[in-house]
């Protein structure tokens, strides 16, 4: 049994039935639901451990009006629509009509080096599963939340693979109440706090310190929405992806897509469309591959920084004055960006100052003349921080395969709270059983890694999005892990780069330390909801 199977009553099954394609697959549909109770589930999925339909039965269907959705037939009018369609795509090629229609889906019980995959578009929206707010020490149908890859589990190395990862997941239930009892001690709670915002904030605590003894095929639920152009791009690559738990969760996802848009997959397995599509990304991927260790061999690594800016334009703050002058003037760029390089210091001040204005908060930020200019960071951090920071859909990322070769951080928690044997022992069993795997698994190998473990990554992205990012990262409620990568970058702006100007354009940038990340955060929280009473 690849997946454990939810069980509902007669009268569950009932009221769950006209909203979700199936009952029984990890992969399923949101169908005749209001786009914002869709939505709403999906906010609350990502900090929640349950499954998204238990969900809906225990928190959604008894405060919705479904008396009038079953008079809807929302078959009434498909089969023109789908030959209407079929016409206008396949006759005339216009994809743009696959981007009006869109789908809430869900795919649970994914790995996490399943959940990078899915998330790799730009064009879609995700919410995944946090590990910073749900304890993963709970099991489903019995068995710790981790991916049994067939493969894997039916060879000599099976029995072994399911020890190791038992083993971690031993260590992360045992560490979990330990940690959170010195958390406890560390960080006393404070008068005015409640009981509800001090238990959030030191359960988030300790699960931000133990998580990275979980491994990479820690199971994951991600909600997407996504339009049909984006699902057909999806689904191709992962047809052509070497991780077999990739391709076989791709037919999952395929099956329920076509419950609900049927005809804006209709290219994906046909042989002399999408066939040969996936042939060519499989066949590019293998043999750039092969070039590469052709040219680069058994080279080694050299040492290098957490974060390091790899490429910038030292114009590139004059590039951005030009691009904020241009749509005020009626002359061509060229002689935009002369004038610009003329302006004395002062008079640059004032005009960067005038477009980005008094920012009141971080979603204030400049327009698109931001984008003239970009930087691109060689990132060498922590896989868990690493997940966070890939879901950033506005630049480019592009990361080396997940191994034990650049070591492990280890949380200052754990070190505080003398618990780094433990540590280093988890480290240690994830490795082995990462050297065991990898000849005959060489792309499956990365479940058995654990998220402490580093990643090589870079990231490309003009200053728009840096601003975005390095503020939205480094605000007080984040990781430590990813709050100092953010940190870093903003700083290299400034001082490697030399964009000062842009950099002082980032203000709600936090180079501050907070020894509990979430306490500001869930206190905000608790008076919103008095403020709603």
């Amino acid at each position: 049994m690849l997946y454990a199977i939810e069980q509902f009553s007669d009268d569950e099954a009932s009221l769950l039935r006209p909203y979700f394609t199936n009952l029984d697959r990890p992969v399923f549909a949101l169908t005749n639901l209001p786009e914002v109770v869709k939505g709403a589930l999906f906010a609350r999925y990502s900090r929640s451990d349950k499954s998204l339909r238990r969900l809906f039965l225990d928190e959604f269907v008894g405060d919705l009006d479904l008396t009038g959705d079953l008079t809807v037939d929302a078959t009434v009018g498909l089969k023109r629509a789908e030959q209407l369609y079929e016409r206008v795509f396949l006759e005339y090629g216009d994809d743009s009509v696959a981007q009006l229609g869109g789908v809430h889906l869900a795919c649970e019980q994914a790995s996490n080096v399943l959940t990078k995959v899915l998330e790799w578009g730009r064009l879609m929206s995700y919410l995944e599963q946090s590990t910073r707010y749900i304890p993963y020490d709970s099991r489903l149908s019995g068995r710790y939340r981790y991916w049994r890859d067939p493969n894997i589990c039916d060879s000599r190395l099976g029995a072994r693979y399911v020890a190791d990862m038992d083993a971690l997941f031993d260590t992360y239930r045992a560490l979990l109440p330990q940690i959170y009892d010195w958390a406890r001690e560390r960080y006393p709670k404070q008068p005015d706090d409640s009981d509800f915002v001090y238990k959030q904030t030191i359960r988030a605590k300790a699960c931000d310190a133990v998580r990275g003894v979980l491994p990479a095929a820690t199971l994951s639920n991600v909600g997407i929405y996504g339009t049909g152009q984006a699902y057909e791009a999806l689904l191709l690559r992962m047809r052509a992806h070497p991780l077999p738990e990739a391709r076989s969760y791709a037919d999952l996802m395929l099956t329920e897509l076509r419950k609900v848009i049927p005809s804006f997959l209709v290219r994906v397995d046909r042989p002399e469309r999408g066939g040969v599509w996936a042939q060519y990304f499989e066949r590019t991927r293998e043999d750039t591959a092969a070039a590469v260790a052709r040219i680069f061999g058994p080279e080694s690594s050299v040492p290098s920084a957490e974060v390091t800016l790899t490429d910038f334009d030292p114009d590139g703050e004059n590039k951005v004055l030009a691009a904020i002058c241009y749509p005020h003037t009626n002359l061509p760029e060229h002689q935009v960006v002369e004038r610009v390089a003329l302006m004395p210091a002062a008079e640059r001040v004032a005009l960067m100052r005038a477009y980005v204005g008094e920012r009141v908060n971080r979603r204030h930020k400049p327009g698109r003349a931001f984008e003239r200019t970009s930087y691109r960071f060689d990132v060498l951090g922590d896989y868990g921080a690493f997940r966070d920071l890939q879901r950033h859909r506005m630049l480019t990322i592009e990361w080396q395969p997940l191994t034990p070769r650049h070591g492990y951080a280890v949380p200052e928690a754990i070190a505080e709270a003398g618990r780094t044997d433990e540590w280093d022992d988890a480290m240690r069993r994830s490795a082995t059983l990462y050297d065991a795997l990898e000849p005959a698994f060489p792309t499956a190998a990365s479940y058995a890694v654990s998220l402490a473990f580093r990643i090589r990554y870079t990231m490309q992205m003009n200053a728009r999005e840096a601003m975005h990012l390095c503020e939205l990262r480094s605000s007080p409620a984040g990781h430590a892990s990813y709050r100092r990568v953010a940190q870093e970058m903003h700083r290299l702006i400034a001082e490697r780069a030399g964009h000062h100007a842009i950099a002082e354009a980032m203000s709600f940038v936090d180079h501050g330390t907070y020894e509990l990340e979430r306490l500001a955060a869930e206190r905000a929280a608790e008076e919103r909801r008095a403020v709603r009473g």
